[in-house]
């Protein structure tokens, strides 16, 4: 078995049981994924990391329901993503997972207040105003909602963006790169909402990415190369996480 496990008495909000993801056929047969296992811990931000080609980003789609396992299963909380139809995941995801991109992937015809309610709007669930206004204080956006996306810098849309993600009270948050088209500074205040997300309202969250400085806001960090966790560090520095990339390979 490869992978890293979490305390036992920690609560898992997401598990990946001997996860392999394989695309292609016979010869041409690409394995992303080979046999990877993961507890996630409830209420913890878990960065996951390695060199181009090793699997980070496979990992958080299968993680987060977006692609499905060659073979192992997959549990969010209590439910397993594996055995689920299409139709299922897809209301699972909406509902019970938020996401946050490099490219943002705002709406660009609505304001931002209409982008961080859209997914209860299509789920045809009532709004909570009161904790969407509680997160949008927190991300500071309080002054632009009535603004749409190309009024506003790139730092504010992805602010939208967390804010769109947590506005559902998701079980888990996924982002990925979430501060690679931004500036260092805006990265940095990005990643300090993020971590802020997982200190005060105890959010989940998992995040892809290459950057050291963006990984040591982790709680934890996970190592991947060829398709498999080698390594995993608890509340390391920059330097040390950019040693052991560097020991990938990275």
């Amino acid at each position: 078995m490869h992978g890293i496990e979490s305390p036992a008495a920690v609560r898992a909000a997401v598990r990946l049981d001997e996860v392999t993801k394989r695309y292609g056929r016979g010869r041409a047969a690409v394995e992303a994924l080979r046999g990877v296992s993961a507890e996630l811990p409830a209420g913890s931000f878990t960065a996951v990391m390695g060199p181009s080609g090793s699997g980070k980003s496979t990992f958080l789609h299968c993680a987060a329901g977006l692609d499905r396992p060659t073979s192992g299963r997959v549990l969010l909380e209590d439910t397993d993503l594996s055995g689920l139809r299409e139709r299922r995941l897809t209301r699972l995801r909406r509902d019970r997972i938020g996401f946050v991109f490099q490219s943002f992937n705002l709406l660009p015809s609505l304001t931002a207040r209409q982008n961080i309610v859209l997914p209860q709007r299509l789920a045809r669930r009532r709004t909570d105003r009161e904790w969407v206004r509680e997160v949008v204080e927190r991300v500071g956006l309080a002054g632009r909602l009535d603004h749409r996306p190309g009024e506003l810098s790139g730092g504010q849309q992805q602010r939208v963006a967390i804010a769109r993600a947590l506005a559902a009270k998701p079980a888990v948050v996924f982002a990925d790169e979430p501060t690679g088209a931004l500036d260092l500074s805006t990265g940095r205040d990005i990643l300090a909402l993020l971590r802020a997300a997982v200190d005060a309202w105890r959010q989940t969250l998992v995040m892809v990415t290459h950057d050291p400085a963006a990984a040591a806001y982790a709680d934890r960090v996970l190592f991947l190369a060829d398709g498999t966790i080698v390594d995993a560090m608890d509340r390391p520095g920059a330097a040390r996480i950019a040693d052991r990339m560097t020991l990938l390979g990275a």
